[in-house]
């Protein structure tokens, strides 16, 4: 199971628990910025599998300079041409290589991402490669996984991960103050 971040994890995990399913998660997200960023939502995410006693997977892949080179001549689309597509290309192709028959992604529990997006991406990767894609819609457990994420004092992030998400947080603050004459262009 591809995991963008241990919040997301939570009830997912538990979801494909309780159906008997034993997940591996696996982290890969290069498109996370800052290196702060990245590194604590990987470390969260290191302490939740040990705690949860599952099997975590962690690929080391800050990549900054692929990621701005991948995304720049596109970002409205990023979402759906790099950050999902890279990390569940690069999912499937460990699960493959590691004799895995299925995949998942955390991504599927936000009701901030693109879901039906994700979701065809993943169908076309589990065409391709023969890797099974077991499908979730895991946002009904949404507001139950980041309330007990919460309750174990986890990070809680407060964008998507890319440097243009951490921007786009910041859009609303920064009209209202435009608005109210707290700051001027």
């Amino acid at each position: 199971m591809h995991a963008c971040c241990a919040p997301c994890s939570v009830y997912c995990i538990d979801s494909l628990r309780a159906e008997g399913i034993e997940p591996t998660v696996f982290w890969y997200n290069p498109n996370i910025h800052p290196y702060q960023e990245y590194k604590a939502r990987r470390d969260c995410l290191k302490e939740h599998v040990k705690r949860e006693n599952v099997k975590g997977v962690f690929i080391e892949d800050y990549g900054l300079d692929k990621f701005c080179q991948a995304v720049a001549n596109d970002i409205p689309n990023r979402c759906v041409r790099y950050c999902y597509r890279a990390r569940l290309t690069q999912t499937v192709k460990y699960a493959k290589e590691h004799g895995f028959d299925a995949f998942t992604t955390t991504l599927l529990v936000s009701p901030y991402q693109k879901h039906d997006e994700i979701k065809n991406i993943c169908e076309e990767l589990a065409m391709m490669s023969g890797v099974e894609f077991v499908y979730r819609d895991f946002r009904v457990g949404f507001r139950d996984g980041q309330k007990k994420a919460r309750e174990l004092g986890m990070y809680m992030q407060k964008y998507c991960g890319c440097v243009f998400s951490e921007e786009d947080r910041y859009k609303k603050q920064i009209l209202k103050d435009l608005e109210d004459g707290i700051v001027e262009l």
